[in-house]
């Protein structure tokens, strides 16, 4: 038996050293990836993720969902650090292969891992591999919306697919209560289920799919532990939410309604953890915006901020966070790669017309510049530029307008990949 303990225990140790290795070759090499690393672990050393969460005193709490992942998760695990240390793959990386990095990254040379609970994003259909190696203790979903149909398919698919995430989480599981199709997956868990939701009448501002499309606005009567109250106005830069009962204000740094919402489903995370509300006040008012999702870089005096969009549900949403704001130029970036979805045919599922009276200066980029100038032009909004080349698109805008002055670019994945490495490298983040 120690024999075999000593065999499993080098195994991990190689682990780690084959992910930290190839991830340093990654950084000399000038690469940017996160997912090389851990599907070099997975093929070699397949049961080492399992064996190193093992150790975490407090397991995992997996985050998925169609829209506000990335986010969410950075909300949980700033949340969760003022009281526990926290793994989390914070780079967006949402594939079995990222959480694998994420790990061989954070554990030491001697193969340990000192922290107790790890918070991963992981994607719909990978969140199902990743519990089949992997249990969580809690998982919180999010929502279901119509997005890469040509990887997922329809959205009733999507919805099973979180279901199986649902079934295998052993502890607790947070469910959005204002999608039906999220609420539903508590019928088919063993775990204790928290909802989380927003008032009745801010519920038209979060259509669910059906909703999104013109369906009647559904309120549900499921009891929410967090619910969104009111959102930041002018003036007023708190959100309201109501936290077991009692009313609080909180400042959620990441713009937009849809942030608050999601700010809900984290403090819900946090309350299973036996956070009280206090604690959860303090940890979301410290959450800065996540990678590429409403970050902001000051380049030659011009406030640059980059917003990720990537289906329909989303860029609306996204749209909102202008309320705030009327910027001074608009860059929509749209790529077709892998990553983005090759169909963009759900651009012309959002309604841009918004965008018409906003802004001095709107122009469209990235390899499909040309098509989204034109599903900008039937909903009557001007195009001054059309520019595929991603950094010469941005460049162009920020040169467009004066210093003090402001421009927000709307970005699929692999073009916000692309233009954070540009404004880091020409810019400061703020």
């Amino acid at each position: 038996m120690d024999v075999l303990r000593l065999a499993v225990r080098t195994a991990d140790l190689f682990a780690v050293w084959l992910g930290k290795l190839t991830l340093t070759a990654l950084r000399l090499l000038g690469r940017r990836g996160n997912a090389l690393p851990g599907l070099v672990v997975e093929k070699v050393f397949p049961g080492y993720l399992a064996r190193a969460m093992a150790g975490l005193p407090e397991g995992v709490v997996v985050v998925s969902g169609t829209n506000g992942k990335t986010t969410t998760t950075k909300m949980v695990a700033t949340l969760l650090s003022e009281r526990l240390r926290v793994l989390t793959n914070d780079t967006g990386s949402n594939f079995v292969r990222g959480a694998i990095t994420a790990t061989v990254e954070h554990a030491t040379w001697t193969g340990r891992l000192r922290y107790d609970v790890a918070v991963f994003e992981l994607d719909e259909a990978w969140a199902v591999r990743f519990v089949q190696k992997v249990a969580p203790r809690r998982a919180l979903l999010l929502n279901v919306m119509r997005d890469q149909l040509d990887r997922f398919g329809e959205i009733d698919t999507t919805a099973g697919l979180l279901g199986k995430v649902a079934a295998a989480t052993t502890g607790e599981v947070v469910l959005n209560r204002d999608d039906e199709r999220i609420a539903a997956l508590a019928a088919g868990t063993n775990a204790a289920v928290t909802y989380y939701g927003v008032a009745p009448e801010l519920r038209v501002l979060f259509p669910n799919d059906e909703e999104l499309y013109g369906g009647p606005i559904h309120v549900s009567d499921r009891p929410a532990r967090v619910e969104l109250q009111a959102l930041p106005a002018p003036g007023r830069p708190a959100a309201t939410m109501r936290i077991d009962g009692v009313d609080a204000d909180v400042l959620v740094r990441a713009e937009g309604p849809h942030n608050a919402q999601n700010a809900c489903g984290a403090a819900a995370v946090a309350l299973t953890f036996g956070f009280d509300s206090a604690a959860v006040l303090a940890g979301l008012a410290k959450v800065s915006p996540a990678f590429g999702r409403g970050q902001t870089f000051d380049v030659d005096g011009r406030a640059v901020t980059l917003q990720l969009v990537k289906n329909p549900a989303g860029f609306r949403q996204t749209l909102r966070t202008l309320d705030a704001g009327t910027p001074d130029a608009i860059v929509v970036a749209i790529n077709d790669d892998y990553a983005d979805g090759r169909d963009v045919s759900w651009l012309w599922d959002v309604d841009f017309r918004a965008l018409a009276p906003l802004a001095s200066r709107r122009s469209t980029s990235g390899t499909r510049a040309a098509d989204m100038a034109v599903r900008l032009r039937y909903d009557d909004v001007t195009v001054d530029d059309v520019e595929p080349d991603l950094e010469k698109g941005v460049r162009a805008a920020i040169a467009a307008v004066a210093p003090g002055q402001r421009v927000v670019v709307f970005s699929t994945y692999t073009a916000m990949w692309e233009l954070h490495a540009v404004l880091q490298r020409t810019g400061q983040a703020r």
